[in-house]
């Protein structure tokens, strides 16, 4: 039985296109537990292969990639040469989706209720229009002006109800987003305040895969991914070939996720 893999998130770097497939990457967190005795897993970073004919039929962009949420379903490979896929795992892609941004499903809601209660509103003024029309019948001659205020009461509620949704939508607060740094990045944190565990100084990051990154900062200014550093203790949990090309381009501050003790 051939292997499956499912990916879901966005791409964590620009689309790059080939002769008839496109690639892009994609990182994943391991499960927040593992069973005892064993150590929990970290994040793992692939680079997607998809069909130019496949890709085209989901209307994703070079930049909406980066920012729409998907979803990928593929078999992994090991095969690809390592110049076109700086992923620790390849995947070939059977299938791409995009999935609903959380942020439109919110607005369609709100947007439903808001009409939903322009039409009840609208249904209630109908028989009060009517009964105003009988009313100026029978007395045209004598109570005028008193008509001319009951007309102009249900125009003053109106507007109150129209401005709620709008008065909520500027109350709500506007997420900051750090410029010039890699997606996710929550903090910048000084090169020297990060501890480095035993185990991974007794690894050795693949030096092509570095030098790929090495290229990457020295062209764009800063490091594809942010590293994972613990809340509070600042002890590295991922990204320690990152942790090294810092080290190599001597960086004062490193863009970091943090991860909280447990």
């Amino acid at each position: 039985m051939p292997h499956k893999i499912t990916l879901t998130g966005s791409a964590t770097g620009p689309l790059r296109e080939y002769d008839r497939y496109v690639a892009f990457d994609m990182r994943e967190k391991g499960s927040p537990s593992a069973p005892k005795g064993l150590k929990k897993s970290t994040f793992i970073s692939y680079t997607v292969f998809v069909a130019k004919k496949a890709f085209n039929k989901t209307g994703l962009t070079k930049k909406s990639i980066m920012h729409e949420k998907i979803l990928i379903q593929g078999e992994p490979t090991l095969d690809i040469p390592i110049d076109e896929c700086p992923g620790e795992i390849g995947v070939i892609c059977f299938q791409i989706t995009v999935l609903p941004n959380k942020n439109d499903q919110e607005k369609n809601q709100s947007e439903e209720k808001k009409e939903s209660k322009q039409e009840g509103s609208a249904s209630s003024e109908t028989p009060q229009k009517t009964e105003s029309k009988k009313l100026e019948e029978a007395q045209a001659p004598v109570s005028q002006p008193v008509e001319n205020e009951q007309k102009k009461e249900p125009q003053s509620v109106q507007p109150e109800v129209k401005e709620t949704p709008v008065q909520a939508k500027k109350a709500e607060p506007q997420k900051k987003q750090m410029t010039n740094q890699p997606k996710g990045t929550q903090d910048l944190l000084r090169f020297d305040d990060i501890i480095v565990p035993d185990e991974f100084l007794k690894t050795r990051p693949n030096p092509e895969k570095t030098q790929k990154v090495i290229d990457f900062v020295k062209r764009t200014g800063r490091l594809d991914e942010p590293l994972t550093i613990e809340k509070g203790s600042n002890v590295l949990k991922d990204g320690y070939r990152r942790y090294v090309v810092a080290k190599t381009v001597k960086m004062d501050k490193v863009p970091v996720i943090y991860e909280y003790q447990k």
